[in-house]
């Protein structure tokens, strides 16, 4: 047994064991008990909105865990120990409403969660009993107290039948999107994600939930830490995937050097452009293949994920985007060959601002990873503007888990490989590498070889060798290739960054494709090949 468990992990387990707990039916148990919950407290956004702002003018007050040490003691294996009480799910009684389940803390989450449930104008608070849970007689979290707090909660469907949606530590939160199976996350907020400096973790500490039609829930959250407060509604529902309209109200009590809103975290271990970097027996691991981004101008970005020697940030300028995420467009099995996780089936994420958002970048963050466990992808937006103590930001969006992102009015690229360059059956240039990208034949057709397609490519260093666009054989889909002299090895690891579209009679016909490699691992892949 590991001393520490990583975010993921932790995430996982807890979503895959029986370490849950849930909260009795409103006010009254299925038996028709009455059950007892803080007195009647007036509630609304707007007066979230305002606590928020009132938190951010004074310092921060870490939260207080009485039960530290006793909550450090339940490890992985005593949190499976603990089992929720099916009969206490809240709404459990109201038939065609979401009913909740609650996460219980322990090792990993110590933080107390307070937890209310809104009606009409009004809220009370569902306290802490380790009556909700069933566990051994000698289970030492029976000796902690109503201040221990709560985890977080999951979201089951009305039928009791399965989660969709849950929230878990910091201010993360996942749903299983169209499939049914979970895979990124989404956060609050972000605060100086893979700068010089330790990356700030904003908490969701207070949770108000209320019924919404047809097995939708709203969710409104306060968010704290050092250098933020902000106030969250998040509408959820569900058809065909999970929607989401967030609404959040932000305050800084102090300077943020990268302000994140809006964050997507994946995991993009290899695929099929750098399957060289993994000695793993499936093809490709990854719970996100790209990231998208819809400019203002209508321009279609798709930037391959990549897992780099060393992490890696890259920021797209933007002006009042239309839309960004992370996607998963692979969807056969056979790119996985996994039948235990299902990565054909992760979500993608789109998210769509509402109203003006001005300038700013769509922000991309790769750390390197030797394994699927780790979440090294972030991407987020970030004003242009500094931010600094005393800013306030109102921020709408919608949060879209769907299969995939709105289609676009060019071609979408769908596979991305790199290899040795040069002409099968002759030797291989030194130093060259062959870039092959795929993209769909929509808006191509009528056009052939002959026709004049043109594949425009720019690099910021080395030499393009051979560039060739043409129809694949046999099918609908079209192939850009181009060789690309990266130089001699042992030089400085510094990216090559490529940018390439397609175009004919000066229209483009697919969106702008971007990429970034390195050479130590391109001449690794050389080597290996020699």
């Amino acid at each position: 047994m590991t001393a520490s468990l990583t975010r993921r992990e932790a995430l996982a387990a807890a979503l895959a064991s029986g370490a849950f707990f849930l909260v009795p039916g409103l006010l009254a148990a299925a038996e028709g008990e009455e059950i007892a919950t803080g007195p009647a407290e007036p509630f609304s956004f707007d007066h979230l909105r305002e606590m928020a702002k009132a938190l951010a003018a004074d310092p921060f007050a870490p939260a207080e865990v009485p039960d530290a040490t006793l909550l450090d003691s339940i490890d992985y294996d005593l949190h499976q120990k603990i089992v929720f009480r099916e009969e206490d799910t809240l709404w459990r009684g109201d038939p065609g409403i979401a009913k909740v389940r609650f996460f219980h803390p322990g090792r990993y989450f110590k933080e107390p969660v307070r937890i209310y449930v809104v009606e009409g104008s009004e809220a009370r608070e569902i306290p802490f009993s380790t009556k909700l849970f069933d566990m051994p007689a000698d289970h030492p979290a029976l000796m902690l107290g109503q201040g221990a707090g709560f985890a977080g909660f999951r979201v089951m469907d009305p039928e009791e039948k399965n989660d969709w949606m849950a929230f878990l530590g910091a201010s993360y939160w996942r749903t299983s999107g169209y499939s049914g199976q979970f895979g990124l996350s989404v956060r609050g907020l972000a605060l100086d994600t893979a700068i010089a400096g330790p990356e700030e973790f904003p908490r969701f500490t207070r949770f108000w939930l209320e019924q919404a039609p047809a097995g939708g829930i709203i969710v409104y959250a306060l968010l704290d830490s050092p250098r933020a407060t902000g106030a969250y509604r998040i509408a959820s529902t569900r058809d065909n995937g999970v929607f989401q309209d967030v609404d959040a109200a932000i305050f800084l009590r102090g300077a943020v050097e990268r302000l994140g809103i809006a964050p997507l975290t994946s995991m993009y271990w290899f695929g099929k452009n750098n399957d060289f970097v993994s000695p793993d027996w499936r093809p490709e691991v990854h719970d996100s293949d790209g990231l998208e981004i819809l400019l203002g101008t209508g321009e279609r970005i798709w930037r391959p994920l990549n897992n780099p020697p060393y992490a890696m940030t890259n920021s797209f300028a933007a002006e009042n985007p239309r839309g960004f995420g992370l996607a998963q467009r692979e969807r056969r099995f056979a790119e996985y060959e996994d039948d235990g996780v299902f990565y054909e089936k992760r979500a993608t994420v789109w998210v769509e601002p509402k109203g003006d958002w001005g300038k700013g970048y769509v922000t991309l963050v790769e750390l390197s990873t030797n394994d699927e466990i780790h979440d090294n992808i972030v991407a987020f937006w970030r004003p242009e503007a500094d931010a600094v103590g005393g800013d306030a930001y109102d921020i709408s969006y919608r949060l879209n888990w769907i299969e995939a992102s709105p289609v676009p009015n060019v071609a979408q690229f769908t596979a991305t490989r790199i290899g040795a360059g040069g002409v099968p059956g002759q030797p291989r240039p030194a130093n060259v590498i062959k870039v092959v990208c795929d993209l769909e034949g929509r808006g191509f057709e009528g056009l052939d070889r002959s026709s004049g397609v043109e594949a425009v490519v720019g690099v910021s260093r080395g030499t393009l060798g051979l560039t060739v666009a043409y129809p694949i054989a046999g099918a609908d889909d079209w192939r850009v290739m181009f060789d690309l002299d990266i130089g001699p090895a042992g030089g400085p690891d510094e990216p090559i960054d490529m940018r390439m579209f397609v175009r004919h009679d000066g229209k483009a016909l697919s969106e702008t494709w971007l990429y970034q490699a390195f050479p130590s691992q391109l001449h690794a892949m050389l080597a290996a090949h020699a």
